[in-house]
């Protein structure tokens, strides 16, 4: 066993449950004692310190001397609970001599923050190494390349990087691989493709390039994973040879459609999951007979969806959301556990069965033309007509259920959390519902506001949080809760005055957090959606909160309906197996809505009172805010009349920026980015969210002539159109900035762009 002096942090563990399994001939209990290889303990203590680098020296004594029985281990990523195990043969009698081998080794979310040690290949006999959820760092050494014997390689959750080696295809014996959820970047090696007895390959949450190698055409794998990469091409053919497949994992993978058709006819196949890939439209013929789970989330599909869907004998789960799916849902259709179609283009009548069926269906965001009754409206996630876009009738489609006794200016949520108040403002809770809700909407019957939520977490267990996560680090109420969900999840407020919002929006990362090395292997991506706008794609709340856990962003809306829609959607990115299987997806802690440019706004009678003490305002104090009040109007309102009026009758054929776009853009106007400077202001070169180049022209709010110049050029560019003149993409006017955006014309300058390269000129 292992001897500790002052263990390090996360160690503790591994010296205290040690476990060492002894296989007999016997199936009879029987104590023995038996010393583990002299070579093998020298060894063994070496990797325990290179895997555990920055703590305190360990004592490897006699690992082998213990009682052990016959036990028969499967080593599938589900089983055994232990975090350390230790796996000795003592019956090999290799050269004649008495000595125990290692055959498995074990040391499982311990945080273990060093490299992959060299000397695991002294371990000759090791069949079984697992190292699942540590922060281990550097590349597999070529060492490796020299155990023979090793069948069984999970390194899950991990900071390992670079190429995946070339010298794994040297493994022969390899039945199972797993580099899941690490940094690896590059192209898979064509070499896997020598490992003939592999059957489960794991590539996910990766930063993995190119096509899959043909390579792995000569393999005949039963789970096969490359989900969360950067892979291109279309999804080959020779994955409809795998006739042992079992499970396809394809989320957000990169690679494009439409899916070949002898994939969707593999008759063992039980587990399908593609998403969020690009490609042309295809019609869905049918489905894998046996499959048990079929997720073929936002891949254009189009058409009707196939009869074999209704008549399945093994189907459980099937999500079929946001594609291009018409026709109708059958009048009696077979229901399973969990049934999502939101975002299709269905028609016709929802089924009573469906109705029936409690939280586990959706099938909002539909054009169906039949209702349910109101009884049933608020107990799934029912409908929304997409013939008007930001229209939440159909997410409330009973009339009398949201009757707008008055109208409201804002709205304010505390996400998965109590009723709880900031400052002067109550931000209401909504922690009542919980549980396991794979589609609902809840309707805030107090105010104005609401949510839905929609999908199941797949492969989490028991400890699984469920929807609402609570922290126990965040001081701050509004931070230390938040609501999460599997596919996506909107909040939406009603009865709104129309006109301008802003929507502030705080997020914490209260699951990977910093009280475990390896939660901070754990990444999450989201799209967020303001009134069906894609606002931000890839959101990383860890990124952008700079090393904190929170960070808010604020965005400006216009609800023209009385409606304001905020959407959070899992594009399938990030890691889903830390801390646990089954943890991903949105999450947001607090909702700021309020009319205007403020993110300050409590409803009357929602604000605390504070008192005023009018004597101590002096005439004196009132007349230098009346002076002051003159000089705003005449240096910034006036101007700004002024510009308006001037713009009004101009017919732009430009577009509009907003402040925050081309601050982001300029980063921040920095004058490293400065290309020019001139009269009326400066000019920076930018970079659009979409990668576009651009420059901008910033000019100065103190110039009246860069007023009347900012409205002249703009009706004197935007009116010419010529393949040699510099193009004019927008402007912005906010407050006292005016910006104008140009076509950024790298190594050139304007006269060439005006006048082109013809020689004489």
């Amino acid at each position: 066993m292992f001897t500790m002096l002052q263990p390090p942090h996360g160690l503790l563990q591994l010296c205290r449950v040690m476990v060492v399994v002894i296989t007999l001939f016997s199936s009879a209990t029987l104590v023995v004692s038996y010393q583990l290889h002299p070579d093998e303990e020298t060894a063994l203590k070496q990797i325990v310190q290179t895997l555990a680098q920055g703590g305190q020296p360990l004592e490897v004594g006699d690992a082998c001397n213990q009682s052990g029985t016959l036990h028969d281990m499967n080593l599938s990523e589900q089983d055994s609970e232990a975090n350390s195990t230790l796996v000795c043969n003592c019956t090999l009698n290799l050269n004649n001599d008495s000595y125990c081998h290692i055959t498995s080794l074990f040391l499982k979310t311990l945080s273990l923050r060093g490299k992959l040690p060299p000397e695991m290949a002294i371990l000759a006999y090791l069949e079984n190494l697992d190292l699942t959820r540590n922060y281990i760092s550097g590349n597999i050494p070529e060492e490796w390349a020299s155990m023979k014997h090793l069948t069984y390689l999970s390194l899950t959750s991990n900071r390992l990087s670079g190429n995946i080696p070339q010298y794994l295809g040297s493994f022969r014996s390899l039945t199972y691989l797993s580099l899941e959820a690490n940094q690896f970047s590059g192209t898979i090696p064509s070499q896997l493709g020598n490992l003939v007895n592999l059957t489960d390959l794991i590539l996910s949450s990766n930063q993995l390039e190119g096509t899959l190698p043909e390579t792995l055409a000569k393999l005949n794998l039963t789970n096969f994973r490359a989900s969360d990469n950067n892979l291109s091409g279309r999804i080959p053919d020779f994955i409809g040879n795998w006739n042992n497949l079992d499970r396809l994992e394809l989320y957000a993978s990169g690679l494009q459609g439409p899916i070949p058709p002898a994939i969707l006819s593999l008759e063992k196949l039980t587990d399908l999951r593609i998403t969020d890939m690009y490609g042309p439209e295809f019609n869905l013929t049918s489905i894998p007979p046996r499959v048990k789970r079929l997720v073929l989330r936002n891949i254009n599909l189009a058409g009707v969806i196939p009869g074999d869907v209704w008549t399945s004998g093994s189907l459980k789960t099937l999500d079929l959301t946001f594609n291009k799916l018409e026709g109708e849902i059958p009048g009696d259709p077979k229901t399973y556990d969990f049934m999502f179609f939101s975002g299709n283009k269905l028609t016709g009548s929802v089924p009573d069965s469906f109705m029936n069926s409690g939280d586990k269906i959706d099938v909002s965001y539909n054009n169906f033309s039949r209702l349910p009754s109101c009884q049933y409206a608020l107990g799934i996630n029912t409908y929304r007509s997409s013939s008007i876009k930001n229209n939440l009738s159909g997410i409330l489609p009973c009339s009398g259920i949201h009757e707008c006794p008055k109208s409201y200016r804002s709205f304010h949520v505390n996400c998965g959390g109590p009723d709880e108040t900031s400052g002067s403002i109550l931000y209401e809770g909504d922690e009542s519902i919980n549980g396991d809700i794979a589609a609902t909407i809840y309707s805030n019957k107090r105010s104005n506001w609401g949510f839905s939520n929609t999908g199941d977490f797949m492969d989490d267990d028991a400890k699984s949080p469920g929807y609402i996560l609570r922290s126990n680090y965040s001081n701050e109420p509004l931070f230390s809760t938040a609501r999460r969900a599997a596919i996506s999840l909107t909040y939406y407020g009603y009865c709104l005055e129309n006109g301008m919002y802003t929507v502030k929006l705080d997020f914490a990362e209260i699951q990977f957090t910093d009280d475990e090395l390896y939660k901070r292997v754990g990444k999450r991506f989201f799209d967020i959606y303001i009134q069906g706008k894609r606002e931000e794609k890839d959101f990383n709340i860890e990124e952008a909160a700079n090393g904190s856990n929170k960070t808010s962003l604020v965005f400006n809306a216009t609800v023209t309906d009385t409606t304001l829609e905020i959407r959070l959607y899992w594009n399938g990115k990030g890691t889903t197996c830390i801390p646990e299987r089954g943890n991903y997806g949105p999450l947001i802690s607090a909702i700021t809505v309020c009319s205007g440019q403020s993110t300050y706004c409590p409803e009357p009678g929602e604000a605390s009172k504070t008192p005023i003490v009018v004597g101590a305002v002096t005439s004196a104090l009132l007349l230098v805010f009346l002076v002051m009040g003159v000089i705003c109007w005449k240096f910034y309102f006036r101007d700004k009349f002024m510009r308006e009026r001037d713009l009004k009758g101009l017919d732009l054929k430009t577009g509009s920026f907003t402040l925050r776009q081309l601050r982001a853009a300029t980063n921040n106007f920095d004058s490293a980015g400065k290309i020019g400077e001139g009269g009326f202001g400066s000019v920076y070169k930018g970079k659009l969210s979409d990668g576009t180049l651009i420059a901008v022209k910033q000019l100065s709010p103190k110039s009246r002539q860069g007023n009347r110049e900012f409205v002249n050029e703009i009706g004197m560019i935007s009116g010419l159109q010529h393949p040699n003149l510099v193009k004019l993409y927008g402007c912005c006017i906010e407050g006292d900035q005016l910006l104008l955006v140009y076509e950024y014309m790298e190594n050139n300058s304007l006269a060439k762009a005006l006048f082109g390269n013809h020689n004489g000129i």
